[in-house]
């Protein structure tokens, strides 16, 4: 069962203590979206992930903890002029917030993870602009980082399709169909190839792309979507475990 409770916590960049909520305990979810954004119930509860501290603007996993290096971007010029942008929705400029901060201290991946994130949020918010231009500097963040696992390279795919860059989404499924794919992971390249081609920008489920049944639209397109906790595996262990658990069941 998820519970949403509140606790009081002490920010560790400006030592003033806040309210804050937290979700405890897990509910059931369905399969996640291509690019691993997270079933129900889970997708429900993305604005607990992060705390911010409503003094300096801090967003972190949690606000008691924190490095010199994060209390330095966040003192910064470029992050104090991100949280006065109103006209991002505060739920993505939370997550935007906590993006910069592990971009400027190296967490290259971690940060693309929290920029895709504010990318849903957009979605949710009917941003389309703003979504494209989050989900493009989040493929750019995941290839400035160290060299994008076969995992990463596949949601990569997933990630421009859905930004309409369709030449760099089948210049991705290219690259990685020259190489040995492993099943079933070569059908949801397949399938990635089939909505390119078919200028296809909606979201889909991990189990779309594993017929029967046929492929449709994921849920998410009909009702809010969130995505995974910045500090927890991705849907139970990321894409290719859910395609391992999925397969199994054909």
């Amino acid at each position: 069962m998820t519970t949403v409770g509140q606790t009081s916590i002490t920010c560790a960049v400006c030592g003033r203590e806040s309210r804050q909520r937290a979700v405890r305990g897990d509910g059931p979810a369905g399969p996640p979206d291509l690019d691993l954004r997270p079933g129900e119930t889970t997708r429900s509860t993305m604005a607990y992930w992060l705390q911010q501290c409503p003094t300096c603007g801090y967003a972190a996993p949690r606000l008691d903890e924190a490095t010199p290096a994060a209390a330095a971007v966040v003192a910064g010029g470029p992050y104090r002029a991100l949280l006065a942008e109103t006209s991002y929705p505060p739920l993505a400029r939370r997550f935007l917030c906590r993006a910069m901060i592990l971009e400027e201290t190296g967490e290259l991946h971690a940060a693309a993870e929290a920029t895709l994130q504010a990318a849903w949020v957009a979605d949710d918010t009917r941003k389309p602009d703003l979504a494209r231009e989050w989900r493009l500097t989040a493929v750019a963040l995941f290839r400035q980082g160290p060299a994008p696992d076969l995992e990463q390279q596949v949601r990569i795919v997933d990630i421009l399709r859905r930004a309409g860059d369709f030449g760099a989404a089948a210049a991705q499924a290219n690259a990685l169909e020259r190489g040995h794919l492993p099943e079933p992971v070569d059908r949801v390249v397949a399938f990635e190839r089939k909505l390119i081609a078919a200028g296809d920008t909606r979201a889909y489920s991990v189990a779309s792309a594993l017929p029967p049944p046929a492929a449709r639209p994921h849920v998410s397109q009909r009702g809010p979507a969130t995505g995974l906790p910045l500090m927890r595996p991705a849907s139970g262990g990321g894409l290719f475990a859910v395609l391992r658990r999925l397969f199994r069941r054909r």
